[in-house]
Formats: C-alpha cells, sequence, structure tokens
C-alpha cells in the first residue's frame, strides 16, 4: 500500500493490520515525507505522487491525503493506473469532478472509500445500531453540525503556523475554503445512517458584521471567491425526511456532532462543555447513554484494538479498507455514499450565493439494472 500526503495522512494505521505492508510514501515537504516514513516503517520514500505512479512496483492500493482541491484529480490518477483509492475528506469539490469519479470508478471497476470519520465515530456507530433495528421508528429529522475555529483572525497574517498556511509558508486550500465544500463531517452523520439521500438544499451564509470580520483577508481575498464564514442549510431526502446541516468556521463551540429525532426515540450526540450523550425514548424517557466503545470488540483485526483519532474512527477507516480489499467487496463509505455526503454540500454553496433559493441535488448512485 502507498500514502500520499504527511499531513492527516500520516495518522492512520495500515501497518497495524495484519494483511497490509506499506511499500511507498510521498509528500511534497521533506519534513512530512520523513514523517510518513517514520510513522509507517517504510524506507521507499518518493518525492512526489507523479514520482511514485511512474516508479513504483510493489502497490496494490493507495491512501490519498493530499490537500482537498486535488482529491479527485490524484483519485483518477491513481485508479488509472490500477490502484484502488481511499481518499481524504471531501471526494470532489465540484459537480463534474463528481461525474469524473463516477465515470472512472465505473471504467475501472476498482474499489474506492472515502476516509468520512463521522461514519465511525462511535456515537454514529451506535445511532446506526439503533436504526437498523427500528428503534427510532420513522427517523424524520436530524440536526448535523461540524464547527471548527480553524483561524486566530487578530493573526492570521503573522502566524504561519495556522492552518491556513502550509508548512512552506504559504496560502494553503484551507485559506478561504467554503464551509458547505468541506460538508461530509456532517452529512455523514444522516447518510450514514440511514443512506438517505439528499435531494433538495436552501443554505444561508454568514459574512459577518464588523469590518475585522466581513473584510479578514481570508474572506476578501481567497481563490475560491467566498465569502462566507458560516454556512447553514436545510435539507429535504428521497425518504420526505428533514435534516438541518451546519459547517462553520467561526464559532464559540467545537467538534462533529448530530441528534436524530424519530417518533419513537431521539438520540443527541454529547455536546463538548454542555451534556454527554442522551437517548429519549418513549418506552424509558430521557437517559444518559452509555456508548460502547466498539474499538475494543472483535470489529476490529486483534492488533488494532485500541483508541485512535477523531472520535476514534482513524483505526476503523484503516481496517474497513484494506478488509473490503481482501473480501473483494465495496468498502462501506463507497464512491456512491461518498458522492452522497459531498454533493449536497456544492449545491448547498451555490444556494448560499442565492439568498437561499432551494436547489435540486442531482445523483450519482450507479444505475439500476433492469
Amino acid at each position: 500500500m502507498g500514502v500520499v500526503g504527511g499531513g492527516f495522512g500520516a495518522g492512520f494505521y495500515w501497518h497495524e493490520h495484519p494483511k497490509c505492508v506499506v511499500t511507498g510514501v510521498t509528500d511534497l515537504y521533506p519534513g512530512r515525507r520523513a514523517a510518513l516514513k517514520s510513522r509507517y516503517k517504510c524506507d521507499k520514500v518518493y518525492d512526489s505522487l507523479e514520482i511514485m505512479l511512474k516508479e513504483a512496483k510493489d502497490i496494490d492500493a493507495v491512501a490519498v491525503f493530499s490537500g482537498a482541491p486535488d482529491h479527485a484529480r490524484h483519485v483518477k490518477m491513481c485508479m488509472e493506473r490500477g490502484w484502488h483509492v481511499v481518499s481524504a475528506v471531501p471526494a470532489c469539490m465540484t459537480l463534474d469532478e463528481a461525474a469524473m469519479l463516477k465515470e472512472v470508478k465505473e471504467k475501472t471497476g476498482l474499489k474506492y472509500m472515502m476516509a468520512e470519520s463521522s461514519y465511525y465515530n462511535q456515537e454514529c456507530i451506535y445511532a446506526r445500531n439503533v436504526f437498523r433495528a427500528g428503534g427510532f421508528g420513522e427517523l424524520f429529522y436530524s440536526e448535523t453540525e461540524y464547527y471548527h475555529q480553524l483561524f486566530d483572525l487578530a493573526k492570521v497574517l503573522t502566524d504561519k503556523g495556522q492552518l491556513c498556511y502550509d508548512p512552506g509558508g504559504k496560502r494553503s486550500w484551507r485559506w478561504g475554503l467554503p464551509p458547505m465544500l468541506y460538508p461530509t463531517h456532517s452529512t455523514g452523520y444522516l447518510v450514514g445512517v440511514t443512506k438517505e439521500r439528499i435531494t433538495k438544499v436552501s443554505c444561508l451564509g454568514w459574512r459577518g458584521a464588523s469590518k475585522e470580520i466581513r473584510e479578514n483577508p481570508i474572506v476578501a481575498d481567497n481563490v475560491y471567491g467566498n465569502p462566507f464564514w458560516c454556512q447553514a442549510s436545510i435539507m429535504a431526502t428521497n425518504q420526505g425526511h428533514m435534516t438541518r446541516t451546519n459547517v462553520f468556521w467561526i464559532c464559540v463551540a467545537g467538534g462533529e456532532r448530530a441528534q436524530w429525532f424519530g417518533d419513537q426515540a431521539t438520540l443527541y450526540m454529547s455536546n463538548w462543555g454542555v451534556h454527554g450523550p442522551v437517548e429519549h425514548s418513549r418506552a424509558k424517557g430521557a437517559q444518559p447513554l452509555k456508548v460502547p466503545e466498539y474499538w475494543k470488540t472483535d470489529m476490529l483485526p486483534e492488533p488494532m484494538r485500541h483508541a485512535s483519532g477523531h472520535g476514534g474512527s482513524a483505526v476503523f477507516i484503516s481496517a474497513e479498507f484494506i478488509n473490503a480489499l481482501l473480501e473483494d467487496r465495496e468498502p462501506e463509505i463507497d464512491l456512491y455514499e461518498a458522492l452522497a455526503m459531498t454533493v449536497p454540500g456544492i449545491v448547498a454553496h451555490q444556494s448560499a450565493f442565492k439568498d437561499g433559493e432551494q436547489l435540486s441535488v442531482p445523483q450519482f448512485d450507479p444505475a439500476k439494472k433492469a
């Protein structure tokens, strides 16, 4: 297996799976290449993905953890090389890229997985199990949110250790990133539980009233032409259900979380500093919930049964991709689930420029067999 990208890409556990060896790593920055080499105990280091694609002889699959605007292009390059791919989120940033990914996946027949952390958050695993057991009744509404104070606005031009800069001190892809182009830490809590498809969306964006916020260079001068710090939306699904989905880059809050409302039960994920997880059912009322530590179970190979980052998801993402390849099946977050989580955000961003006009969300699921 190969690993591309030594930032977030250095936080996984491919090398701990009994049936996987990391045989190549690459990043454009020497420091990150060294970190990947050390992390995955891999001696074969390439200076770029392009060189790896040309020279590597012992790679079957690759983890693509480059910058978000490069994901779709890099996935295409790797799949056309004959490699299965697990990609960081988001899967893509435009509708054209979504169509391209669908085309290349179906043409090559290779496996694709998106490394969406919400799917394997321990509380989300619990919610999915409740849903599959019918415990919610009809799950008609959800509230999903990703709140992440990305920047210190007062130091945005001077502190180049912030996420909006790359290791070389230049503006990174996070500089001015539209919130809804990074939607999957929110949408994943619906699609990843019910497998519903979001069909319509109305979204508003917040620019800020003060000069400090509204004219900050992050929103006043970015490659995306994006003026919004925060975006909030209401979405409709193909099952006639509703979801409120938010992504905020400025807020006094934090984390990725959800709450799910059914006609028989409601489940609230923990909210930092406010409350722990709560399950509220007609039969038992509202009660604090002790969520199982699924990473301690046989859901994972024994060497991978340990705590990990992003709500315990990193070991699950690592194991699921490798297991899917070994078992010759599609990963749980395959391309179609990935696009179902990603594309609504792309359309939501378009809606925000139209004062919240409700827009239809194109679907990219495989054609139904006759």
